[in-house]
């Protein structure tokens, strides 16, 4: 019986009893910093470029001691602690547009990404170009323990420089050196003569330069291309575009258009460049202008009148034709006259058959007037609507009463009159 209530006390103590805890202790070295960029590391120059770089941390534990007389610590030896990484160009022909960046903790055997914005230099020659990954963090150096109960951390800080390799391209970079325009007026088409050099590092192949508008410019391609052939690096070439001006371009300004160029590199590859920017200077509108005197006529009067017009614009035109619109009171016979060509400045006279009507009110009346004309490059245009001043006067002396129905009726039986008159003599005689 007694032995029986010694087991049952025994186990009872068993399942109570609590077993002293143990500690762990890890035997490594430091973090193992590593970095890579993640992607592609091939870039163009020129390009504005998200370079991701991959972080590692390779450290890892070499020997675990767990007994119930040490005390477990609170970071892990290889735990790269409060991580901050900068990219440094370090002589790469890149600007890094991204500040220095805090990633966390990175423990052993873990990685992160962080991203950095770059811009490739314009006139970057290609090749395989070595930037740094400036890393700066603390770890777990050593642990000395007091006691049982009191532990004591030693850290460390580590700065390095990573190596990451970025390639860039070698490519073609245009440098305008001279933009030339011949007959370029607003509301007109003309030429444009590029002088164009490849600055870049690589020979272009079966190369084809291009224009494009610029935003909403008002100077838009009207031949958009020429193929050049080879093109190599370090040469110059001329070529020669059709352009357009809209009519709502302000004259004698300069505006955008852009210029770039499609060819196949050394391996083969269909590249496009980089678009450079240029000015293109525009000229003058092309205007006319009614110089000439309002004219006056009278109600029924038929007369060939003279309208003088000018070039006030600042271009030449060819073969340029007059139209007058007549409406009523008035009506024409004779309303379109030549006017042949005409330098800026200069005028010229038209003349038209105009007829009054009758009962026309005496006022000033407004009679729609346009020049059709050829351009430098022999393109049909119509200027703007132009208003030829007419005034409708009343008649002077005798002629006041022309129109008089009264004194038309009495002057009808006059002549009647007459003409009885001298028919009755004659039968007379």
């Amino acid at each position: 019986m007694k032995i029986r209530y010694f087991f049952i006390i025994t186990l009872i103590m068993a399942l109570f009893a609590v077993p002293a805890l143990a500690g762990t202790l890890y035997i490594s070295g430091g973090p193992d910093i590593s970095a890579a960029i993640s992607g592609t590391n091939e870039f163009s120059p020129g390009a504005g470029e998200k370079v991701s770089v991959l972080v590692e941390n390779r450290g890892l534990i070499d020997l675990k001691i767990v007994r119930s007389d040490i005390v477990s610590r609170d970071d892990l030896p290889t735990t790269a602690k409060l991580v901050r990484v900068a990219l440094l160009a370090n002589g790469t022909p890149m600007t890094v547009k991204s500040d220095p960046q805090m990633i966390g903790d990175v423990e052993g055997g873990n990685t992160r990404t962080v991203s950095f914005d770059v811009k490739i230099d314009n006139q970057a020659t290609g090749g395989i170009y070595t930037a740094l990954l400036r890393t700066e963090y603390t770890y777990l150096y050593s642990a000395e323990s007091e006691g049982q109960d009191n532990i004591h951390y030693y850290y460390k800080t580590v700065t390095e420089d990573l190596p990451l390799t970025i390639n860039i391209r070698p490519s073609v970079e245009l440098e305008v050196q001279e933009a030339v325009a011949e007959h370029l007026d607003v509301g007109a088409e003309g030429y444009l003569t590029l002088t164009l050099k490849n600055i870049g590092s690589v020979d272009a192949q079966k190369a084809i330069a291009r224009i494009a508008q610029n935003g909403h410019s008002p100077v838009m391609p009207t031949d958009s291309s020429v193929y050049i052939g080879n093109f190599p690096a370090g040469s110059t070439i001329t070529a020669r575009y059709k352009v357009a001006v809209s009519s709502s371009a302000t004259e004698n300004q300069v505006y955008p258009l852009d210029v770039y160029l499609d060819y196949l590199d050394f391996e083969g590859d269909t590249i496009t460049s980089d678009p450079v920017t240029f000015g293109v200077p525009v000229g003058g509108k092309i205007e006319f202008s009614v110089i000439s005197a309002p004219i006056q006529v009278r109600p029924g009067e038929k007369r060939t009148i003279e309208v003088e017009y000018k070039n006030t614009g600042s271009a030449e035109v060819f073969r340029a034709q007059a139209r007058l619109s007549a409406v009523d009171p008035f009506t024409s016979s004779d309303d379109t006259a030549f006017l042949g060509d005409l330098k800026p400045g200069q005028s010229v006279i038209a003349r038209y058959e105009v007829s009054a009507d009758g009962t026309a009110t005496i006022k000033s009346y407004g009679l729609d007037s346009e020049i059709r004309y050829r351009d430098s490059l022999d393109n049909p245009q119509i200027s703007k609507t132009m208003k030829v001043e007419m005034e409708v006067v009343a008649s002077q002396g005798i002629f006041s009463q022309a129109s008089n129905p009264l004194v038309i009726a009495l002057l009808g039986a006059a002549i009647l009159g007459g003409l009885y008159y001298i028919a009755k003599v004659r039968r007379k005689k």
